[in-house]
């Protein structure tokens, strides 16, 4: 598992300060363009939008642009970050969430096949405090968990089709970065690209049962809390009913909620795109 020094050595922030002055942090981009600009630089989107891989080689020669962009995040402080709007807020965590997943691959990448690699049987890759985030050191897990699915602050489900594991099973990283003022469509884009994938989310004729991502198994609970009306993981299931079959009388069967469900095995190879 790599280490906090090494991790914060890559991320080049051991002299920084944990939070900038309020009038630095007034100042943070929320259009977070250099984000993007990796991301548009170095994510391939595939079939036809419904996923992607990211050239982690490419990432790691642009380091010094991912350091800059990283110590960004790492200046704005709890208070400050309480005075964001709402939208502000997810869209800072969910990029936060992503980027920083990145720098930790590339703490020992290429010698890694799976971001679990970086894991152990005490501690999984997700739990270690080595994030700079919000004046403290926090986890991948804290930001997901405690932060952006903490009840009664976001509540939106969609949040998982945002944050990116580094894995192949994982929903798309979007080739830009989140913001607040397009946030709700980009969610919602990214709930109909992962919902229209058939290698993650489908209906299988031949055993006449939905097959979906382990996610809605983990997760189940976010999806019955009547988000945009929608009380259960069957009712999202029937709200993408035209995307997850062909046949009308497949996807009226979806849509009556009255169907199998089986959850598919998750793919926890690199999403990295091949050399």
């Amino acid at each position: 598992m790599p280490s906090r020094r090494n991790l914060i050595q890559l991320l080049g922030l051991a002299v920084l300060p944990m939070a900038w002055s309020s009038s630095q942090a007034q100042r943070f981009d929320h259009g977070h363009a250099a984000w993007t600009a990796l991301l548009r630089k170095h994510v391939l989107v595939l079939d036809a939008g419904k996923a992607s891989q990211l050239r982690y080689a490419g990432m790691a020669a642009d380091q010094d642009a991912l350091k800059a962009y990283l110590a960004t995040l790492s200046g704005v402080g709890a208070a400050a970050h309480e005075a964001f709007s709402r939208p502000q807020q997810m869209a800072f965590l969910i990029n936060a969430y992503n980027a920083f997943t990145v720098a930790l691959i590339l703490t020992r990448y290429p010698k890694l096949e799976s971001i679990k690699d970086l894991g152990s049987l005490l501690s999984s890759a997700w739990k270690p405090k080595t994030v700079p985030l919000l004046g403290g050191m926090v986890s991948l897990d804290d930001i997901e968990h405690d932060m952006l699915r903490a009840r009664g602050r976001f509540d939106d489900p969609r949040v998982h089709f945002a944050v990116n594991c580094a894995s192949i099973g994982c929903p798309m990283l979007r080739e830009e970065a989140y913001v607040a003022e397009r946030l709700d469509a980009q969610l919602e884009e990214q709930a109909q690209r992962f919902m229209a994938d058939r290698s993650r989310n489908r209906w299988n004729a031949q055993r006449q049962r939905l097959e979906v991502s382990k996610i809605f198994d983990w997760f189940g609970e976010d999806f019955r809390q009547g988000h945009k009306g929608i009380a259960s993981a069957n009712a999202f299931y029937a709200r993408h009913a035209d995307r997850l079959a062909d046949a009308p009388a497949d996807r009226e069967r979806i849509r009556s909620g009255q169907v199998s469900v089986a959850h598919l095995d998750y793919d926890w190879k690199l999403n990295d795109v091949p050399r």
